[in-house]
């Protein structure tokens, strides 16, 4: 047994961020542990296009039993946490929690102390639609003392549309970005202090040099806390799986 405790990855969300936890939590692993160190993970990745349908048609109950099956086998393959790599699919997350005796390693709480680490408390949640309109995310983030604003609706369309139509197709598009930072400036000019990129994808386009203000890439987040947990001694108090 190694020193470092086995993850199972909820992937294809798109691949595109995905790909992405798998490289930061094997450089986190390997930075912290040296060597030839790298992280101990099972990946069960989608094809994102099964899923976009599936959310596309508000078939939400299908997308618990799928995921929550997912997550259960890599529970029996030996993965001690489960990582969702996607923040729209957290909707789920109560769902996929209660079938599994592990634990899932959720992405607001890296993103909320993060946000609480910049003395902050009111941010810019951009993400799907999904994320944006529906509290799964806000909720967990309002509960940890952080408050959320959303662009108006066209902004949203266009968060909305940018992501499904470009970033999970490996499209990065420089006017695209402009309207992303754009919609930024609005928010900051409203009073948000910092923006939560709430789409993984969002990581791909938009980076802090865009921007006059912190930017909290869940994505990023959420792989650092997922490989800190699988470093941490399972008999000592580790990062919060809630």
């Amino acid at each position: 047994m190694g020193p470092v405790r086995m993850l199972g990855l909820l992937g294809g969300m798109s691949w595109e961020s995905s790909i992405e936890y798998e490289r930061i939590i094997n450089e986190r692993v390997r930075c912290h542990l040296g060597g030839t160190h790298s992280a101990d993970m099972i990946i069960r990745s989608f094809d994102f296009s099964d899923i976009e349908t599936i959310q596309a048609n508000g078939d939400w109950e299908t997308a618990s039993r799928v995921l929550s099956a997912a997550a259960v086998d890599l529970q029996t393959a030996g993965a001690e946490a489960i990582v969702l790599c996607t923040n729209t699919m957290h909707r789920l997350a109560d769902d996929i929690e209660a079938a599994l005796h592990v634990p899932l390693l959720h992405i607001a709480e890296p993103t909320a102390r993060a946000i609480q680490s910049a003395g902050m408390d009111r941010v810019l949640l951009l993400g799907t639609r999904y994320t944006m309109e529906q509290d799964f995310i806000s909720s967990r983030l309002k509960a940890r003392g952080v408050s959320t604003m959303i662009p108006a609706e066209a902004d949203r369309e266009m968060v909305h549309r940018v992501i499904y139509d470009e970033l999970v197709r490996g499209v990065i598009n420089d006017e695209s970005r402009r309207l992303f930072t754009e919609t930024i400036r609005e928010a900051v000019r409203m009073g948000a202090s910092g923006v939560v990129a709430g789409c993984t994808e969002i990581e791909l386009l938009v980076s802090a040099d865009d921007l006059d203000v912190p930017l909290f890439p869940t994505a990023h987040l959420h792989a650092e806390f997922a490989a800190d947990w699988a470093m941490s001694d399972p008999l000592t108090p580790g990062p919060e799986s809630r």
